[in-house]
Formats: C-alpha cells, structure tokens, sequence
C-alpha cells in the first residue's frame, strides 16, 4: 500500500516533526507499506481557476498524481487564523471528488491556542467526508507547548496519541483493501 503523509503547509516545521513520529509508528506496525513524507512547501502552486487541467504546471500535475495514486494518507495542518491553509485546501480544490473514495486518512495538526482544534472539526473532516473518505476517529491535534525549542515533541501524552493514531490508521488501511474503489478517468 501506498501511504502519502502530507504536510500541508508552506511555512513552518511543526508539521513535518508530527509526520516524521507517525511514519516511525507506521513503520513499527507493518513495513510492508510505501510511506512518503511530502511538503507542500517544495512545489511549485498554482490556483485553481477552472483551467483545463493539463494547463497547470508539472508540480500541480505531479501532486495530483500522487494523490491519485496513494492508498490512504496522513494529512498534517497548522491551524493559522481558526482555519486550514489555503495551499491545503488549493490541493484538495485541484482533485477529482473520487480521488480519494473509500482510502483510510487520519488527521494531524498543531496550533497555537487549544481551541483551534475546532478547525479539524469543522472544516477539515468535511472536505474529507465529501470525498468519502475513511476517517479515522482519533485525530491528533497539538499545541505550541508540546513541542521544545527545536519543534521536537516533548510531551508524552503526544507521543501516546500518535501510537494509538497509527494503529488505528493501519487497521483501516488494512479494511480499505477489501472496499471496491472505481477506477475514474480524473482528467477529461
């Protein structure tokens, strides 16, 4: 199975230190996966404005693709201004509402007040039920204060949540093999 972990900002590394500790409880749990780590930040975007597809850039193309052909994802986000970054919800705008049907996704974030939490509620888990995704119940939501000087977890309880979100991830990977997904036509 292939496993995209995305980093769905262009700023900051808090992110990229949460997918980096789910990747290593993945991996501890079943190394038959494909796990990659991408960040929004090393491509090039683009808006979406209705274009035809083939007119956007390589990168737009090339993240599309990888969306596309992922078995399940670990979606990481800030939470800037109670909301998502735009750049995420650009990358959700660019795929086919089928894209990601019946694929497991878990849900990090981290923001720096305790009630931004609320954003994954509201309008993450949304986007993601629109596209008929199976989302996995226990997202991990962090805090400025769970992290040291360095953007490194400190706090154990985070650590914990981050064990029991990746053994819950993989068992709904494990029950998306047997779900029929449709073969679509993305692009035309």
């Amino acid at each position: 199975m292939k496993i995209l972990l995305v980093d769905g900002t262009i700023i900051g590394t808090k992110t990229g230190a949460i997918l980096e500790q789910v990747n290593e409880h993945i991996q501890a749990l079943n190394t038959d996966y494909s796990l990659e780590i991408i960040s929004l930040a090393n491509y090039d975007h683009q808006f979406v404005d209705g274009r035809p597809f083939d007119q956007y850039n390589d990168d737009m193309k090339m993240l599309v693709g990888k969306f596309e052909q992922a078995d399940g994802y670990i979606i990481a986000t800030p939470i800037f201004q109670g909301s998502i970054p735009g750049v995420l919800k650009n990358m959700f705008d660019f795929l086919h509402p089928k894209a990601m049907r019946y694929k497991p996704v878990s849900i990090v974030a981290n923001g720096g007040t305790y009630q931004h939490h609320l954003a994954i509620e509201n309008q993450l888990k949304p986007i993601l039920d629109y596209f008929r995704c199976l989302v996995t119940p226990n997202y991990v939501y962090t805090h400025t204060d769970h992290f040291d000087e360095s953007n490194r977890i400190v706090e154990d309880d985070v650590h914990n949540r981050l064990r029991e979100l990746a053994r819950v991830f993989v068992q709904y990977a494990e029950m998306s093999k047997t779900l029929s997904k449709e073969t679509i036509d993305t692009h035309s």
